[in-house]
């Protein structure tokens, strides 16, 4: 895989060319710019030159992920207690029409920034799998696909923590849908939500995905977690918020002690060996807004050495 990093890990800051370069420092191939409006307002059209310009002189590829917030004012209005509101396949035609009309709005920021893919997301935590669903899903990825194309932008969905985007049901609606050039994104940390308690397979179900999805999974999300034994507050004070996003393997300390996580890396890396060198692994990690970029950009180079190191033979 291409090492790669998503500016989620800076998500409690406004995104500026000091962030982009810290990512950039660690060996970022890749940067994927999480489109928040506190963070990078895609609004505001000298956020969006602003990251046209540092994208355009520095040899590092551009991946935007969609907006998960529908908000007016969300530099007041955002806090990092919110949960994401932005569906694209809510059951009110109100809501899929706001959050259709959120992701247009971030996606014309390709006319300047050169996005080359967007990670889109289909429902929300725990939304189930239903015909509405899986109409409401064809009609989005339908939509935002025809939005996408004249920039540039392939779309990627990503399997989420819902019955909507396990890796079987995603193949199901990008087949009924005939979206051939439509992508996966495969979230690591998501797929071991997933698992059960007992009897999960090492890899977190990695190698299962990869042979059903195949040529779809055009990149991966790196991040750790503690699955079905997540301790109490582990994210934000919420004992309900597993989805941790912590530093895979020795990467999450200084002093180089493992992760904290209950993904086995080891594992994880050998089935992702299976595809293509040119992937792209974007680490996706959230962290405490007080800690140095500096401090990130080491972090991230020890991930990165740790999967190489993984890498089999």
């Amino acid at each position: 895989m291409q090492p790669g990093l998503s500016t989620h890990v800076f998500f409690q800051h406004r995104l500026h060319p000091g962030l982009l370069d810290a990512l950039a420092a660690a060996g970022a191939r890749h940067i994927e710019v999480f489109a928040a409006r506190h963070h990078f307002d895609y609004t505001d059209a000298l956020a969006v030159r602003e990251l046209a310009a540092w994208f355009r002189s520095n040899d590092v590829r551009a991946i935007l992920h969609q907006p998960i917030y529908i908000t007016d004012r969300a530099d007041t209005q955002w806090s990092r207690h919110v949960a994401p509101n932005l569906d694209l396949i809510a059951t009110e035609k109100t809501h899929r029409i706001a959050a259709m009309d959120e992701c247009k709005r971030a996606l014309e920021s390709a006319e300047q920034v050169p996005f080359t893919a967007a990670v889109i997301s289909l429902g929300l935590n725990h939304t189930a799998w239903d015909e509405p669903a899986i109409e409401h899903s064809i009609t989005a990825i339908e939509h935002l696909k025809a939005f996408a194309g004249p920039l540039g932008v392939r779309l990627l969905v990503e399997n989420m923590k819902n019955e909507v985007t396990t890796p079987d049901h995603l193949l199901y609606i990008l087949k009924s849908g005939h979206f051939d050039s439509v992508g996966v994104c495969l979230d690591v940390g998501h797929l071991h939500l997933a698992m059960p308690v007992e009897g999960a397979p090492k890899d977190s179900g990695v190698g299962a995905a990869i042979e059903l999805l195949g040529s779809r999974i055009a990149q991966v999300h790196l991040h750790d977690n503690h699955g079905p034994f997540a301790p109490h507050g582990a994210l934000n004070g919420n004992a309900d918020m597993k989805d941790e996003h912590l530093w895979p393997g020795v990467a999450a300390s200084a002093d180089g002690t493992p992760g904290g996580g209950t993904i086995d890396w080891p594992a994880v890396s050998a089935s992702l060996a299976a595809l293509p060198a040119a992937t792209p692994g974007i680490l996706e990690i959230s962290s405490d807004r007080d800690e140095p970029a500096e401090s990130i950009t080491r972090k991230a180079e020890k991930a990165f050495r740790l999967f190489e190191a993984q890498q089999p033979a």
